[in-house]
């Protein structure tokens, strides 16, 4: 007997290693969320579509293995697009399937039609419509095996009576996946060569295209004498037992790292595509290894750009290089990065009234598992968790780097918490991200995910509020008036506690962790904390001291005062 449109889906992607799809059921849907009843693929249903998208998109980034969201025609489908562009842009294989009105009724303007595919190919590698049945297959497959090898967003648009229809082809096709080891040819190498003998200082800047490359950067960092900055999104591999690393340069970085970076005379990026060029060197020599070509020199000139993978590049490079001695540009990045630990860890002390969110964030990494997962939502969560949280080894870490999205931490951990059941994962979020998809809580308690969710209550848009300051500007239209949410929490049947002075932390998060249901720490922190870039220049303390004058003549002398005592007093 011929199978239909929707099991053909189905069986395609269970095939290709999916375990899950996100999504919420109806209409356009209904014939393919029952073959999926029938099938090996959970349906985890949200209270939200753009919730299944986070979450489909980081159970993807942290497994590399496919995850799967559908979405009813026109706004179930256009719900998901903000969690799609995220899950595109940080490397998350993923399948969408996007479904639309019937054939007969595409192209007049029907209730709810939208034209999937005009949506979708601006975030995704692969996009494509199955307008007849014997194509279904061969469309998923390739659907899965583009999202596999491009670790992006792939996009299937069907009809809605397309899934009722016969599949008369028996041809089989499958999805493969290949690891080629790519690496300049010699005479390029030679050309790296070159500018490394020609250069005093040397500065390796790696990203995540370095992942797997930990013990190369290290040698190669040994034969250099070079310190290691990484960006955001490689913490979790190059921080651990790494002599080397000096943290990160860019706004939410520090001092070492910005220095290690401006000060070299020759800065080799290895598989980083960060992407904001002021913080480049605008007098040293750039070169630039990285496996997709198109990315060399996209974000500042360099003057040698090397297709390759990181570790497959510096294997070839190390027998090529002499080993240095002078140690100078390395150990004066070294000492500032102790002197930029020691800074942070004063920041980390609260006092008896006042809760600073890196004392929340220390004690966390004190009293959480070597081997938890941590997210966290795009503004200042996502920066106390890149200077405050240790990496080791066995963490992990998901933010919202490239998209910059509100809102992410805990659909991200949701996912991820499905992906790994037997892990610790630990959303850091923003009440505003918070509030923003506060019903998909449910969905926690529905799907028995037992994600641990760290409020921090500053009554804020803490990050825009900075930015606004730094400009000289008055803060505006940032207040939030939050409820208690450990009470709304505890409505919804999550475990849940409130802390409002520092003395209460440590129980209170022993408890909040040690529980096994999925739990929320609602903390009230400092609402006057600035992120304080790693360089503060002239020009950004004359914009705060002019917030001051305004604030001051706005009657706001109050903030005023806890503004430079929670950041220029301590």
């Amino acid at each position: 007997m011929s199978k239909d449109v929707a099991e053909v889906i189905v069986e395609t992607l269970a095939d290709a290693g999916a375990k899950r799809c996100y999504g919420v059921v109806g209409d356009t849907i209904n014939h393919l969320t029952d073959k999926i009843r029938t099938s090996d693929i959970d349906w985890v249903h949200v209270r939200h579509e753009e919730v299944g998208a986070f979450a489909a998109g980081a159970e993807a980034y942290m497994t590399q293995e496919l995850a799967l969201c559908a979405g009813t025609c026109g706004p179930g489908s256009l719900h998901f697009i903000n969690g799609i562009f995220e899950s595109h842009r940080n490397g998350s294989p993923m399948v969408f399937i996007a479904s639309n009105v019937d054939r007969q009724e595409e192209g007049l303007n029907f209730p709810q039609e939208v034209d999937q595919t005009k949506l979708y190919e601006q975030c995704s590698v692969f996009c494509e419509r199955i307008s007849h049945p014997d194509q279904a297959q061969r469309i998923v497959t390739q659907a899965a095996q583009a999202a596999l090898a491009h670790q992006g967003v792939a996009v299937v648009v069907v009809n809605g009576d397309m899934f009722k229809e016969k599949v008369h082809s028996d041809t089989r096709w499958s999805v493969h996946r290949t690891q080629p080891v790519i690496h300049p040819n010699p005479a390029e190498l030679d050309a790296l060569v070159e500018l490394i003998n020609d250069a005093d200082n040397i500065t390796l800047y790696a990203g995540i295209g370095a992942k797997g490359a930990n013990q190369e950067l290290m040698e190669l960092a040994n034969y250099l004498k070079a310190p290691i900055v990484h960006s955001s999104r490689s913490k979790e591999f190059i921080e651990p037992n790494n002599p080397y690393q000096v943290g990160m340069t860019g706004i939410l970085g520090n001092k070492a790292g910005m220095e290690s970076v401006l000060d070299c005379d020759l800065l080799i990026c290895l598989g980083t595509d960060f992407a904001y060029t002021q913080f480049y060197p605008t007098h040293a020599k750039i070169a630039q290894i990285n496996v997709e070509t198109t990315h060399l020199g996209k974000r500042c000139p360099i003057d040698l750009g090397l297709t390759g993978d990181v570790k497959a590049t510096i294997q070839q490079l190390l027998p090529k290089l002499s080993q240095r001695s002078d140690e100078g540009h390395l150990n004066k990045a070294l000492k500032q990065w102790q002197k930029d630990l020691d800074g942070y860890r004063k920041e980390e002390v609260s006092d008896h009234s006042l809760i600073h969110p890196q004392t929340v964030t220390r004690r966390l990494n004190e009293l959480a598992g070597d081997d938890a997962i941590f997210t966290a939502d795009g503004g200042s969560p996502m920066v106390w968790l890149l200077r405050h949280l240790e990496a080791k080894g066995s963490r992990r870490f998901l933010t919202s780097l490239s998209h910059g999205t509100m809102a992410n931490a805990y659909p991200q951990a949701m996912g991820i918490a499905k992906a790994y059941p037997e892990r610790p994962v630990i959303a850091l979020c923003g009440d505003g991200g918070m509030t923003m998809l506060m019903g998909d809580l449910l969905t926690l308690i529905q799907e028995n995910t037992p994600v641990k969710l760290l409020i921090y209550n500053n009554e804020t848009l803490g990050f825009v509020e900075m930015e606004q300051r730094v400009e000289g500007q008055l803060d505006s239209f940032t207040k939030l008036q939050n409820p208690d949410f450990s009470e709304v929490a505890k409505a919804m049947g999550l475990d849940s506690w409130r802390v409002e002075s520092p003395e209460d932390i440590d129980n209170a998060m022993a408890q909040w962790l040690a529980s096994d249901k999925p739990a929320l720490l609602d903390v009230k922190v400092s609402p006057m904390e600035l992120v304080m870039p790693p360089k503060i220049e002239a020009g950004q303390v004359a914009s705060t001291a002019l917030f001051g004058i305004k604030a001051i003549l706005n009657g706001r002398m109050d903030e005023v005062t806890d503004l430079l005592k929670d950041n220029f007093l301590r």
